[in-house]
């Protein structure tokens, strides 16, 4: 045995994907993000799933074992694919991943509606979300397999019942488990069978340290674990205390890596974009950036601006609303009909208030980073109004390259404004009269309070990196390992 822990990361998806013609490309998604900064901090391998048919030929190839890549965005990472059976994945994250833990913890079932868990459900949990969970564990065994006192950081709400496993086989492995999406309160869990409830609570207690983005989601898991499991918590120092066991809970907000942000900015093709940008900029611009996600709330925040635009004529022609929204989860019939009524709003604001030449909408149906700066660097309002979001890290990055000391508009319902909120103006997501009188008062903001409030959101999010964000982690854990109490 060795005395070098190593760090296993295991996430389902991965720094890189490969199409099926072999060419590389980066993990999407913020999960990728925060963790590239983790694999370069430290000597790891990263334990991912075979999200395309490339993945799994690489794979193969590799005999299931990891291999070296290097991402097109920089950093070299050892990688390790996990295939499993198409069926069980489908199953495990079509229907249970998501929608079901997806919705469960964005508060998104209409309740009086859905969900009707029957057998399909049941069998997505048992026949899919465990299979793909005891497919990456054992890939996790396999690598920690005569190394003394492993170190496994699990990611998301993908993997709940993976940390259970590998604590059977391996009582001696460190497990860190760090969750980017909200955690509901009780209630909002009440919607699972308690068969299905309680396992995915063992799974995810049988880590050592459980981290979350926000002080309100921590709070929210102890309340879970004394109501939902019967089990002793100390909320004052984060513990929970089950079968001889003390678990950890931890928040770690998640900061952005302001220095790459900037350089992207100043990127040729972000400057090409920018041109593009100036070429259509109003006197103001409104501006977010955004998967089209439920949870994002993106239809209220168009109604928001249609309702700002009936009560504020003087600002037609005016001002644009430009909304880069990426596609996502279009397998899932729920995201499908969303992405309809998005882009049907759209239509209707635009034809309600447009003139032939001016456009209050516009609308932008893609992923590109570049384009996405290039229009961080000159709104004069950003809007993140999500219902429910673990972190939201464009929160983060449109304040540090915007060049107008741009107004940020921010949901108290997101992870970013138990930071942010001070310097922002908070809105009730579910307030479409709020909303629509915070882009008036963003709008006709005094040039001085619009730099205090800029220069206030840019000290917050420079303070710290991911570096940062990593360390304070690792810290925990040497502390955990080292027998330290609580703090």
């Amino acid at each position: 045995m060795t005395d070098r822990a190593p760090l296993i990361l295991v996430s389902n998806r991965g720094p890189v994907t490969f199409s099926d013609d072999g060419q590389m490309k980066r993990g999407g998604g913020g999960l990728v993000t925060a963790l590239t900064g983790l694999a370069s901090h430290r000597e790891a391998v990263w334990i991912a799933s075979a999200m395309t048919a490339g993945d799994a030929e690489h794979a193969r190839r590799h005999g299931g074992r990891p291999f070296e890549v290097e991402a097109p965005t920089g950093g070299r990472y050892l990688v390790r694919f996990v295939e499993s059976d198409p069926d069980a994945f489908d199953r495990f994250y079509n229907i249970f991943a998501n929608p079901m833990l997806w919705f469960i913890q964005h508060y998104l079932w209409d309740l009086s509606n859905a969900p009707d868990i029957r057998r399909n459900e049941v069998e997505a949990f048992e026949y899919g979300y465990n299979v793909v969970n005891e497919d990456l564990a054992q890939a996790v065994i396999e690598e920690i397999e005569g190394i003394r006192d492993p170190v496994v950081m699990v990611h998301d709400y993908h993997l709940y019942t993976l940390p259970g496993l590998v604590r059977r086989a391996r009582p001696d492995a460190f497990l860190h488990h760090f969750v980017h999406i909200p955690w509901t309160q009780p209630d909002a869990w009440r919607v699972l069978p308690s068969r299905i409830r309680r396992e995915i609570y063992e799974g995810l207690l049988a880590n050592d340290i459980i981290g979350f983005h926000t002080q309100a989601y921590k709070r929210n898991f102890l309340q879970c674990c004394r109501d939902l499991m019967d089990l002793e918590v100390d909320f004052d120092a984060g513990l929970v205390h089950i079968d001889g066991h003390e678990v950890w809970v931890r928040a770690y907000p998640l900061p952005i890596d302001a220095a790459a942000t900037r350089r992207v900015a100043e990127s040729e093709r972000t400057r090409s974009f920018e041109q593009e940008v100036l070429r259509r900029r109003r006197d103001h611009m409104l501006l977010r950036v955004d998967r089209a996600d439920l949870s994002k709330n993106i239809l209220r925040g168009f109604t928001g601006y249609d309702l700002f635009l009936e009560q504020h004529p003087e600002f037609r022609e005016r001002v644009t609303f430009v909304a880069q929204l990426m596609p996502s989860r279009t397998d899932v019939p729920e995201y499908a009909e969303y992405l309809e009524r998005i882009e049907a709003l759209v239509a209707v604001v635009n034809h309600r208030h447009g003139t032939p030449d001016w456009m209050p909408i516009q609308l932008k149906l893609r992923d590109d980073l570049e384009e996405a700066v290039a229009a961080y660097k000159h709104y004069d309002v950003l809007l993140v109004n999500a219902m429910f979001d673990g972190m939201n890290l464009v929160a983060k990055e449109g304040p540090v390259v915007n060049e107008r000391n741009g107004v940020s508009i921010l949901s108290e319902n997101t992870g970013a404004h138990e930071e942010l909120g001070e310097f922002a103006l908070s809105v009730n997501p579910f307030d479409i009269q709020e909303l629509a009188d915070s882009i008036h008062a963003a709008l006709t903001m005094s040039p001085q309070e619009r730099q205090r409030r800029a220069e206030g959101l840019r000290r917050i999010v420079t303070a710290r990196d991911p570096g940062d964000w990593i360390d304070e982690q690792l810290e925990d854990i040497a502390r955990k390992r080292g027998g330290a109490r609580a703090a």
